[in-house]
């Protein structure tokens, strides 16, 4: 099924995993109150975010954690289960960051910069291509000068870089070819590729330099 996605899937799964970020899915906290469990008055904002993005790996990597959660979502297309619950995972964890920073992630201007960074190291580049320069103390600036039409295009190259990460070969199908192991294959895959995701959430809304 892997091979059946769309752009148009990834963006109405995406759509789908935002709003239940915001809003909550039974059992897990929305993303505002993940990001308020990671204030810590002694801590900078950097650790704030440092931690949650570890947190974060941690349940990935648990054998069974993403494949369950699947079990509960009703998802919006015919998409495998483990890629919307990986989806969903962490856009939660990058509108946390978000949150975290002071950022409003009602605004759709944030909500396209939170899927932006789900295409990890490459976010960068992929901005520029849009004519978007990321600068130390310019990200809230330059997310309030995003246009429509920049939004659109933005969201379109996220959706095409997703559907070629999960059609990549192996990806998707590496745990079923190993069936007795493939829940820590899997854990830790998401794992590796959440904290690539969380560290360019980091350099996005807080720290450039990270």
């Amino acid at each position: 099924m892997a091979n059946d996605l769309t752009q148009s899937k990834i963006m109405k799964v995406l759509d789908w995993g935002y709003e239940k970020a915001l809003n909550g899915i039974k059992g897990m906290d929305t993303a505002y109150e993940l990001a308020e469990s990671y204030k810590e008055p002694n801590k900078t904002l950097l650790q704030q975010a440092e931690a949650l993005v570890r947190w974060q790996n941690a349940k990935c990597a648990t054998s069974g954690f993403i494949t369950g959660l699947g079990g509960v979502l009703t998802l919006p297309v015919a998409i495998p289960a483990n890629i919307a619950s990986t989806l969903y995972i962490q856009i939660r964890m990058v509108a946390a960051i978000a949150i975290l920073a002071g950022y409003d992630v009602k605004d759709d201007r944030v909500k396209t910069m939170v899927y932006a960074t789900l295409v990890g190291n490459e976010v960068k580049e992929m901005l520029k291509d849009v004519s978007i320069q990321v600068g130390k103390q310019m990200a809230k600036q330059m997310i309030k000068n995003i246009s429509r039409e920049t939004i659109t295009k933005i969201n379109q190259k996220v959706g095409f870089r997703l559907v070629t990460k999960f059609g990549e070969k192996g990806f998707i199908n590496l745990g079923k070819s190993i069936p007795l192991i493939g829940g820590v294959i899997g854990g830790t895959a998401d794992a590796i590729y959440s904290n690539i995701v969380g560290n360019a959430a980091i350099r996005m809304f807080i720290d450039e330099n990270y």
